[in-house]
């Protein structure tokens, strides 16, 4: 089995109310996620928000972020040995209110809809709670 590339997209879906989608992961155990996809930007971007069911072609928004970070031990057999590091570009999907999501059994046990700073809280790696923040905005 070919080893995967070293870059993912971060998708951080949310709705104009504030509530932001979270994934929780089959593994490692208790990791919350936004929508992700291991590819490269940005058409790996819309495949990580198709992936829940959204329709993520009108609305998808470029952050301008690009992280750099040690990969989680938990994916490090999945890469080539000599890899330490991912890159991941984060892109961001607004939703004009909370819509059913589709998870894969696979990767995923359950979704939540929960507001910017539960969501946030909730983030499983420090990139996704610094998009979170950053991109969706606090209800005033």
């Amino acid at each position: 089995m070919p080893f995967k590339r070293p870059e993912s997209v971060l998708v951080v879906i949310y709705t104009g109310h504030g509530e932001v989608l979270r994934l929780r992961r089959r593994e490692p155990p208790d990791f919350w996620q936004s929508a992700e996809r291991r590819d490269s930007a940005p058409g790996g971007s819309a495949r990580g928000a198709r992936e829940t069911g959204l329709l993520a072609d009108a609305g998808l928004a470029d952050s301008g972020t690009v992280n750099r970070y040690p990969i989680h031990p938990a994916w490090r057999a999945k890469f080539a040995p000599e890899v330490k590091e991912n890159t991941e570009y984060v892109f961001s999907l607004r939703l004009p209110a909370i819509d059913a999501v589709r998870i894969n059994p696979d990767e995923h046990l359950e979704y939540r809809w929960l507001p910017r700073d539960e969501a946030a809280e909730l983030a499983g790696s420090g990139t996704d709670r610094h998009a979170i923040l950053k991109l969706v905005p606090e209800k005033s």
